[in-house]
């Protein structure tokens, strides 16, 4: 990578690029294994010490050089859809499950299984996820409409807990277009039931003008 100025985007060498994704991902799964083991762990406490003391370390060795807020990843290319510290789908998120999305004709279906990180209710996943799952969705649905946009409304119906530990389904469909205005509709329901939904989400997007995409994504 070469020097930067702050609030200018690092650069990689396109002969290196694919190899530092990599190693993202990686990372990022590694993390997500740790996180799973942090809130599943029932170790002794000298153990909890011990790690506690060893991530410190990791973590100041990766903030040595950081990007702000306002700076895309070097790894990302907005244009062409990589996100990968996207908190639902990127694969170098810790935060995320990660979520696996199929595009159709303005539709989107997308799998995953939530772990002990995601705990709501004892043995169930916390409604805020479901509301993550499913923005991100139907948000990639109204996306391959033709019709990208921002999230203004998003409705949720909690129709029967989401169980941890089981393969989900999530899917989202483009119902209406009208202006600038886009509706979408979806479900997350267990991979194996499809046709019983767990949670029925609505949501009504704005599409982007001009100079709101170069605004919101100046790359």
């Amino acid at each position: 990578m070469t020097p930067h100025e702050a609030g200018e985007r690092p650069t990689v060498d396109s002969s290196e690029l694919p190899r530092r994704r990599a190693a993202v991902a990686s990372l990022g799964a590694q993390v997500r294994e740790l996180v799973d083991a942090v809130v599943s762990t029932e170790v002794e406490t000298e153990e909890l010490e011990r790690c506690a003391a060893q991530v410190g370390a990791l973590t100041e060795a990766l903030r040595s050089r950081r990007r702000e807020r306002n700076v895309p990843a070097s790894v990302d290319d907005l244009p062409g859809g990589i996100r990968m510290y996207n908190p639902v789908v990127g694969a170098g998120s810790p935060l995320a499950p990660p979520l696996e999305v199929e595009l159709g004709s303005g539709t989107a279906a997308a799998r995953c299984t939530l772990g002990l990180a995601y705990e709501g209710l004892p043995t169930y996943g916390h409604g805020g996820v479901s509301a993550l799952l499913a923005d991100q969705v139907l948000g990639a649905a109204v996306a391959a409409s033709g019709n990208p946009g921002m999230t203004t409304e998003l409705t949720l119906r909690y129709r029967r807990p989401v169980p941890l530990g089981t393969p989900l389904m999530v899917s989202g469909e483009t119902v209406h277009v009208s202006g600038r205005w886009v509706q979408a509709t979806g479900l997350i329901a267990a991979a194996d039931r499809p046709d019983r939904p767990l949670v029925e989400a609505e949501a009504r997007f704005a599409c982007l003008n001009p100079e709101q995409a170069r605004r919101l994504f100046p790359s």
